[in-house]
């Protein structure tokens, strides 16, 4: 099961990434603009969303994501870890809030993607 450390490793292997507290649970940034956080219980982490594609997203997997109502005029969504298909997942949607975040010259980072092999 994915949990909180698996959000702290992936956001800190992209590029330019730091991690920092606030409202005493970690959160992390790119260029100073923050792209993910991981609330108190751990078991979700909000991250960035364009507001107008939110609505699709949450109706499309409820069981995956959300917003709290005191969250609802951001452009941020919630998504439960245990909802998550598995780390590869968590990967491309911590990315994809992270390329909104970071600025032109590194909105575009790609990452190496190790070949699975099986065993």
């Amino acid at each position: 099961m994915l949990g909180a450390e698996d959000v702290r490793r992936i956001a800190l292997s992209f590029p330019q990434t730091v991690e920092k507290e606030r409202w005493r649970h970690p959160t992390f940034d790119v260029a100073g603009r923050m792209f993910v956080t991981v609330p108190d219980d751990q078991t979700s982490f909000a991250v960035r969303c364009p507001r107008h594609e939110r609505s699709e997203l949450i109706a499309a997997e409820p069981e995956k994501f959300w917003v709290p109502p005191h969250e609802a005029g951001s452009h941020w969504v919630r998504a439960r870890l245990v909802a998550l298909e598995d780390a590869a997942e968590l990967h491309d949607i911590l990315l994809d809030s992270y390329r909104q975040a970071a600025p032109a010259d590194l909105a575009d980072y790609e990452p190496v993607r190790r070949k699975r092999t099986r065993g």
